[in-house]
């Protein structure tokens, strides 16, 4: 994989200011240290790449804050190793998706505007990273070909999901959303294979999305 870090100071005082605000998963702070933030934004955006602020990205979409990244790969509990078939729903930029390669033995990452597709896969081949795969399409169909998952995350928040995504989890797997619940917050919510479910605060909330959720990241 190439050197993805443009300005290690910058990015190691980002991982300073997610450990105080509770993050604690290193397999997470070390995959957002080492990827470059700023490579998957406008450059005339670069200065505030490293900065815990959303920013924005073609396709109305947006990048959440770095903390919000943070928690939803960390209820992933993915194990770090490269041990983990990961499904991404809503590739977007393709931030995420470079971050869960550096976790994940193999993502495949699923994005509804082609735009963003073929702009994910040039950044990853201009990061060298070589263990993702693209398809643009409906994501919350998921990609049964290559189910199960060990790991599902949707990146936009959704208010219910779709059993075929549930099938999809592996044996001991789980999915996670930011789940919006009806008439009361917002929370990241983690299903398991057997449909058992455990919701977590969130600091940030995120939009809710139209069907084929794509939260940019």
């Amino acid at each position: 994989m190439a050197d993805l870090i443009a300005d290690p100071f910058r990015a190691a005082r980002l991982i300073l200011l997610l450990r105080r605000q509770g993050i604690r998963d290193d397999a997470v702070l070390a995959a957002m240290e080492t990827i470059d933030r700023a490579v998957f934004v406008d450059p005339k955006l670069e200065e505030l790449a490293y900065e815990d602020t959303a920013l924005p990205i073609p396709c109305g979409q947006v990048i959440p804050k770095p903390v919000v990244v943070a928690q939803l790969l960390g209820a992933l509990q993915a194990s770090p190793g490269k041990e983990d078939r990961i499904l991404i729903v809503g590739a977007g930029a393709g931030y995420m998706t470079a971050l869960l390669a550096l976790i994940g033995r193999h993502v495949w990452a699923v994005e509804r505007y082609q735009h963003l597709v073929v702009a994910a896969r040039a950044r990853m081949l201009e990061l060298k990273v070589d263990n993702v795969t693209f398809r643009h399409g409906d994501g919350l169909e998921g990609w049964p070909e290559h189910s199960p998952f060990e790991r599902i995350l949707l990146t936009g928040a959704v208010s219910g999901v779709p059993e075929k995504l549930v099938q999809q989890i592996a044996r001991g797997g789980t999915l996670v959303t930011p789940f919006n619940r009806s008439g009361q917050d917002q929370v990241i919510r983690r299903i398991a294979a057997n449909g058992d479910t455990q919701d977590f605060p969130i600091l940030e909330p995120l939009s809710v999305l139209r069907s084929g959720v794509s939260a940019a990241l």
